[in-house]
């Protein structure tokens, strides 16, 4: 499947990596947010009533499982990007990323519970799509960053972090947007298919604010 970066058209739970180094008390609004948003997203799923449920070897379940990681670590690294970023831009759209991202990952952790299933399944990564072979690497999903690429992003500063920020995320969205719009065909139901369009609007237009960003940073 192509993926459209067109801004038109658009696994267990992770904290942010505590690895982040503490530069000041900006995170710390965030945190709090992420938090409630957190919590809203459980009761919302909570409430939304279902009279079937998808089983644990189901592209639905896959799907929620393998993106909540892949959201965690776009929470770890959009919080180093808030804490530590001195771009105004950049510390804006990384909470946004964050705060998102970690409500989204209430509503996946709350459907797999309401469905009585575990937050973490027995099948490898991307099991649940077809024609997966070859989209994990090294045990990461598609768009993910390597351990590597991520401690160099904790160490970093000034221009340099926000141009590995951009460059990692950018990365990231692009896997996650295929991923999602491989579950909104997979999958037959409404809810899945409602997260799931969500991501892939949200982060197709976050990608055109991305590649300015890049544009801007790169050429500093």
């Amino acid at each position: 499947m192509s993926v459209t970066t067109d801004p038109g058209a658009a696994a267990t739970v992770a904290a942010p990596g505590g690895d982040t180094p503490a530069r000041g008390s900006r995170p710390w609004p965030v945190v709090a947010a992420l938090i409630l948003g957190l919590l809203l997203g459980v009761a919302a799923g909570l409430l939304i009533p279902r009279f079937t449920h998808p089983g644990n070897d189901s592209a639905e379940a896959g799907f929620l499982r393998d993106m909540s990681t892949h959201h965690a670590q776009a929470v770890e690294m959009s919080m180093l990007a808030h804490a530590n970023s001195t771009n105004p831009r950049i510390v804006t759209l990384s909470g946004d990323i964050a705060l998102t991202q970690h409500g989204q990952i209430g509503y996946m952790q709350a459907w797999l519970r309401d469905w009585d299933l575990s937050p973490t399944g027995t099948q490898p990564a991307m099991a649940w799509m077809p024609d997966s072979a070859g989209s994990v690497v090294n045990g990461l999903m598609p768009g993910m960053a390597t351990p590597e690429q991520l401690d160099s992003l904790r160490k970093a500063s000034g221009n340099a972090l926000d141009v590995q920020f951009l460059t990692l995320m950018r990365a990231h969205h692009l896997g996650g947007i295929h991923m999602a719009q491989e579950a909104i065909e997979l999958s037959d139901d409404e809810n899945i298919d409602w997260l799931a369009q969500t991501m892939v609007s949200g982060q197709q237009s976050e990608l055109a604010l991305i590649d300015s960003l890049l544009k801007q940073t790169q050429g500093s």
